[in-house]
């Protein structure tokens, strides 16, 4: 009688340590694996990293974090974010102005010593890219997202892509966990704010 009971007291004990994993892998966190280079060097292709779920139920994403998104209904892509609502996001001579601040990019340094072309980043407008509405503020529950490998990356730049809606939005990367040796947290240099 003693063991039965035991018994379905660790049945009882994993069931709800499963049932916690699922609600926080659901809620909480979740583990991607980066595939391409469209973040590269910040990012590598096969890199492992945990994207906080919650920091979007909590606006806890900013300008210069980067994220995970839904580009489709099966293909998630990891950006850096540039320009939320209410922002005018502008390149000019491969230098990025926000509000008609410039912004320094710190992770584009490896990238600007290594580009094949005159700039990294073209000349644009927020105003010019799909679902801007033709307007230089971005819309309210739209983002503008870059790869830091701006001469290999489909982003807001690109039609496909444009200016994505917040309901596309997974969450913030907090932790590169794979490969051990590069294991870092945070990656928003601060230089948004």
């Amino acid at each position: 009688m003693n063991l039965k009971k035991e018994i379905l007291e660790w049945i009882f004990s994993i069931a709800i340590a499963i049932a916690i994993v699922i609600l926080m892998t659901k809620f909480v966190f979740a583990s991607y694996t980066v595939s391409g280079l469209s973040m590269y060097p910040t990012f590598n292709d096969r890199d492992k990293v945990v994207v906080s779920k919650i920091s979007k139920t909590l606006n806890n994403i900013d300008s210069g974090d980067v994220i995970i998104f839904h580009e489709n209904s099966k293909d998630d892509y990891i950006k850096r974010l540039i320009g939320k609502p209410g922002d005018t996001v502008s390149y000019k001579s491969d230098n990025l102005y926000i509000n008609g601040k410039k912004v320094q990019e710190p992770y584009l340094k490896y990238n600007k010593n290594h580009k094949y072309s005159k700039t990294l980043t073209e000349d644009f407008n927020s105003k010019d890219l799909k679902g801007s509405n033709g307007k230089k503020t971005i819309p309210k529950n739209r983002y503008l997202v870059l790869g830091d490998n701006r001469l290999n990356s489909v982003d807001s730049r690109f039609e496909q892509v444009g200016l994505i809606k917040e309901s596309q939005i997974v969450g913030k990367v907090g932790l590169r966990y794979w490969p051990l040796s590069e294991m870092k947290f945070k990656f928003n240099p601060k230089t948004f704010e």
